[in-house]
């Protein structure tokens, strides 16, 4: 296994830095965020999904993508995954990213996922994505990419049973799945084992941040009230030793991606390092021969 960066979480770095202090902290890989960020938030203090400096703007086009293209191969890091916000249903939306994401060598982006809110019935969601997901399969045929829906609370896709249910039948080769440990503490936790044998060829890309429930108070009715916050991957409740030694019982070969959303840390550069110090002491532990 290899280690990358989903550069939602160094907000403050540009392309650049970002990719000398991954480099520098061991990393194989980026995954280059791609969204338009707002111009009135420009100005403010970096963040995680506000003003986010590390970020390429699709407006700008092939260009923007080249900069932060050459600032990966600069340092010797793979372009694992230009990763987008997109919308379930926008195959017009899809195929820019797919573009952008062949122009700077991508293996992967990640693909639209409907919410779910009570609002409408689970089946007419699950149809809906399955249409769009056979569809995007196909352009991401066209253009060499394959498509990772993301294991995420507040989706159709908030476990890895919910995942491949909405994959199930399309090509692994096209289109597979972002298994996201941390979100599933929020909603759709499994027994990672059977989580990743579950997800079988579909298994396409791993992300590595960390989360707990908090007790913040009582309601009107006498009932506890929890949270789910971002906490360090030491302290959440995903148990990291236990998840890499699920993926190494299955072969699992690919990249796992750090998302930290806790703050734990001043600067990006010392998350970086932090990552790469503990899960690569992790992976060297459960797998000295590899």
């Amino acid at each position: 296994m290899k280690l990358s960066v989903f550069t939602v979480a160094t907000p403050e770095l540009g392309p650049e830095e970002l990719a000398a202090a991954a480099k520098e902290a061991g990393l194989h890989g980026v995954e280059w965020r791609y969204t338009e960020v707002p111009e009135e938030v420009r100005e403010q203090a970096p963040s995680f999904w506000g003003n986010n400096r590390c970020t390429i703007s699709p407006s700008k086009g092939l260009a923007e993508v080249d900069r932060f293209k050459q600032a990966a191969l600069s340092h010797g890091l793979e372009v694992v995954s230009v990763t987008p916000y997109l919308r379930a249903g926008d195959l017009q939306a899809t195929e820019r990213v797919l573009e952008a994401a062949r122009h700077a060598g991508a293996s992967m982006i990640r693909l639209g996922v409907a919410g779910y809110d009570r609002s409408r019935p689970l089946d007419e969601l699950l149809e809906e994505g399955r249409a769009y997901l056979q569809e995007a399969q196909q352009l991401c045929r066209k253009y060499g990419v394959k498509g990772v829906v993301e294991i995420h609370h507040g989706t159709i896709a908030a476990s890895a049973s919910g995942a491949r249910r909405l994959v199930e039948g399309l090509d692994p080769q096209w289109v597979g799945v972002l298994l996201d440990p941390g979100n599933m503490i929020h909603e759709g936790v499994e027994n990672y084992r059977m989580a990743v044998e579950l997800l079988g060829p579909y298994l396409a890309h791993v992300h590595v941040k960390n989360a707990g429930w908090r007790r913040i108070e009582t309601n009107e009715a006498g009932e506890a009230v929890w949270k789910c916050e971002w906490v360090g991957l030491k302290e959440g409740a995903v148990p990291w030793r236990q998840v890499l030694s699920d993926l190494l019982a299955v072969g699992y070969g690919g990249y796992l991606g750090v998302e930290d959303f806790s703050g734990q840390f001043a600067e990006s550069p010392a998350m970086l390092r932090h990552f790469s110090e503990y899960i690569g002491g992790l992976l060297r532990e459960l797998s000295p021969n590899v």
